[in-house]
């Protein structure tokens, strides 16, 4: 259980920034003081990291460029479908970036890096995929509701699918990883 504690930590953190626009969005229904929170969060993480001298991974690097860039881009714009379709742009960029090779190992902790160090790059590729679908996905929304209705949509979708494939991924993880550890334990 302290191990999925550990990996939901970092992951509620590298998504500190999204979760903060969403929930100020809802609150304030403000747009711009939404994306300026979640844009100020976005360099006040990669700030910390640099001050604390921890590396930055390039998932952060990339989280903070399309934090800001898309940002700046929603002020500029002030268009509700260039804000409702910038999403697709996000996770397709995202998605390219989670192809990388064991970009995932950053979340497991060394039991499962011991384990099952083959899950964790297959699950790497099953998020990329994740993130491939949700852009698809928001392309039709955006292109088929209004405003206010692809919001709810768009912000459950976002969280209980994460929440989901975190999920899932972990039971999976845990239970092969038991599994494997007994076995090698019994072979000796």
């Amino acid at each position: 259980m302290r191990n999925l504690f550990q990996a939901s930590r970092v992951l509620l953190i590298d998504m500190a920034s999204t979760l903060l626009f969403l929930a100020a969005y809802l609150l304030t229904d403000n747009l711009f003081l939404a994306v300026g929170l979640g844009m100020a969060v976005g360099l006040a993480q990669i700030g910390w990291h640099i001050a604390k001298g921890v590396r930055v991974e390039a998932l952060q690097w990339l989280s903070v460029v399309i934090i800001l860039a898309s940002g700046s881009a929603t002020f500029v714009t002030n268009d509700p479908l260039f804000v409702m379709l910038k999403p697709s742009v996000i996770y397709a960029i995202v998605g390219i970036v989670m192809l990388k090779r064991g970009w995932m190992n950053r979340y497991l902790p060394p039991i499962a890096l011991a384990t099952v160090p083959d899950l964790g790059i297959l699950f790497g590729y099953v998020w990329a995929g994740l993130m491939f679908f949700s852009a698809v996905l928001n392309i039709a929304l955006a292109l088929t509701l209004d405003a206010a209705t692809w919001a709810a949509v768009k912000s459950v979708w976002a969280i209980a699918s994460k929440i989901a494939l975190f999920l899932i991924q972990y039971a999976i993880m845990k239970a092969i990883g038991v599994r494997r550890a007994r076995a090698a334990m019994s072979a000796t």
